[in-house]
């Protein structure tokens, strides 16, 4: 079952337990597929500034909600690790057989997580702007305090975080242009300058659809801090690390680490910050292209 809504441009299958799963297609509709994992406080439309530059690149971006993310129902309790066996269901719903896989932010763990249960099916990963392990000594304290914050508010007093969430997702509604300049002053010159060459508007629109399900974006930061099942020494696909040297959001320790411990591991440290994929989309794809 498939279906297609044009003024929110996504589409829907059903997966075997029920659930439904939302996702959107960017590019060459005819291209090599990379599969998108969002970043956190994000959903499908986090990758939709890539459009033109994959569909110049000869890719066709699938960029699927996750569970109680966007339009996708919940999935209470799931792992970084449940997430392949719904890529596996979509992908071969829509016949695909061997692909890519990036994930930004949070969703670095995602991609990695399918580059290692999809080994025999994926070509190339790239990791961007992503994290280790959050169980591993000491790295939950790498991230920024907003995180760190509303990881304990999920984990704790998931009442007050679903509060905090619907509160974004209403001022991204109301007041996508304040919503959009706020987030570009707290994120850093590098980022701020992303945000304000793609729109304000833009990204509260994305913002509003990624909170749209308040409780699903409490199981997203709790599934952040379970283990992630498998360990980067375990990836045995190749896989690109791109870090922006101006990150203020993810210890600058984390992409070196990253690239030492997986196995066939490429660093790409360019300048720029947590939204630098925005600055090297043509370099990303043609990467996981090439393989």
């Amino acid at each position: 079952m498939s279906e297609y809504v044009a003024d929110e441009a996504y589409h829907v299958v059903r997966l075997r337990d029920g659930r439904q799963l939302s996702y959107a297609q960017y590019g060459d509709p005819d291209g090599f597929v990379t599969l998108n994992a969002h970043g956190g406080l994000a959903c499908r439309l986090d990758v939709a500034a890539a459009a033109p530059t994959a569909e110049l690149c000869g890719v066709r971006l699938i960029s699927p909600d996750r569970p109680g993310v966007g339009r996708s129902d919940p999935q209470p309790g799931r792992t970084i690790l449940d997430w392949a066996r719904d890529v596996t269901e979509l992908l071969d719903r829509l016949d695909v057989d061997r692909f890519a896989v990036m994930g930004w932010s949070l969703g670095g763990q995602y991609a990695a997580a399918v580059g290692y249960a999809l080994a025999p099916r994926v070509t190339r990963t790239a990791i961007i702007a992503g994290a280790l392990p959050l169980t591993e000594p000491g790295a939950f304290h790498g991230l920024p305090t907003i995180d760190r914050t509303y990881i304990r508010m999920s984990c704790h007093a998931p009442w007050g975080a679903r509060l905090c969430f619907r509160a974004m997702g209403l001022a991204a509604a109301w007041a996508p242009r304040l919503y959009g300049w706020l987030a570009a002053r707290d994120l850093g010159p590098a980022d701020g300058a992303v945000l304000r060459a793609t729109g304000f508007t833009t990204f509260a629109h994305m913002s509003q659809e990624a909170l749209r399900q308040p409780q699903g974006v409490v199981e997203e930061y709790r599934a952040m801090v379970r283990p992630w099942g498998f360990a980067p020494e375990d990836i045995r696909v190749p896989v690109d690390i791109w870090a922006g040297t101006d990150d203020q959001l993810i210890d600058p320790s984390w992409p070196g680490e990253l690239a030492r411990r997986i196995p066939d591991a490429t660093l790409h440290l360019q300048a720029g910050g947590h939204f630098l994929a925005h600055l090297y989309y043509r370099d990303i794809l043609e990467s996981l292209r090439s393989s």
